[in-house]
């Protein structure tokens, strides 16, 4: 594996404190990157902070409570980052998960909510930390921001109509900001995931078990990969998405923008 040399950069990384978020903390400061995590439950910030000090004892971490939908608490951290780290290179964006509705019974509330976390959790964070990306794309020639989006933005699932619609949305974002910020050094690029190994699948497998089913964890979410014809016929582990964030994060994509890298498996069925 080559070794990339992030030392001299700075990243933060939104919804880092487990899954996708954690496992690209975790690849950025492998690469020597000053590394900023958020979330909004404190014990989960504290338990991902206490994994990456022990991983890396000499990091230099933030890890702030913040909700990304909260103007001040955005304003406030990266402050906070300009403060300890004095620059700021990469942006993850990386706030959300998916709702589980069709397009009967999503209410007016459930739009609102829906899009206003998809779209804001990129917006705020991105507005917020513009001018200093600007400032190390004119110092180094480079600056990213990689947005964690869904297959779903090209390939909409009739019971996620409400997420499909917003992740659509977020990609053309995802263009339009990539864009508008090149003449700056400001690159702009997405991932597209499908089905990742999470949480959110490991309480649906306890589920499963406390329900009858005998199948391990791998047969589980190999039956699960087959039902939904994902090619490799496993579900992607947080670490292979982070790959592809790093990737793209890093100066070795500095000639990709208003870009995505599939990481599904091969659940596109899209050319």
């Amino acid at each position: 594996m080559i070794k990339i040399d992030l030392s001299a950069r700075a990243a933060l990384v939104t919804g880092g404190t487990s899954g996708i978020g954690l496992a690209t903390a975790e690849r950025l400061l492998d690469a020597g990157a000053a590394v900023a995590i958020c979330g909004r439950n404190p014990e989960r910030l504290a338990q991902a902070e206490a994994h990456l000090r022990e991983r890396h004892p000499q990091a230099r971490l933030i890890a702030a409570q913040c909700n990304v939908l909260d103007e001040g608490d955005v304003t406030a951290l990266v402050e906070r980052i300009r403060g300890e780290f004095g620059r700021l290179d990469m942006l993850v964006n990386n706030a959300g998960q998916g709702r589980v509705s069709t397009f009967a019974d999503t209410t007016d509330d459930a739009w609102r909510e829906e899009l206003e976390l998809k779209y804001f959790s990129v917006i705020r964070t991105t507005r917020a930390c513009l001018p200093m990306l600007r400032d190390a794309a004119r110092e180094t020639g480079d600056a990213a921001i990689v947005c964690v989006n869904s297959l779903l933005a090209l390939q909409p699932e009739p019971h996620m109509v409400a997420t499909s619609s917003a992740r659509a949305g977020v990609q053309n974002l995802v263009r339009s900001m990539a864009g508008e910020f090149a003449p700056d050094g400001v690159r702009v690029n997405a991932i597209l995931i499908g089905l990742v190994e999470s949480g959110q699948w490991r309480r649906r497998y306890a589920a499963a078990q406390e329900a009858g089913d005998s199948k391990t964890w791998s047969e589980w979410t190999g039956e699960l990969a087959r039902k939904k014809q994902i090619q490799l016929q496993r579900l992607g582990k947080p670490e292979e998405a982070a790959a592809a964030i790093f990737f793209l994060a890093s100066p070795q994509s500095s000639y990709t923008t208003g870009s995505h890298i599939d990481v599904s498996g091969g659940l596109a069925r899209h050319v």
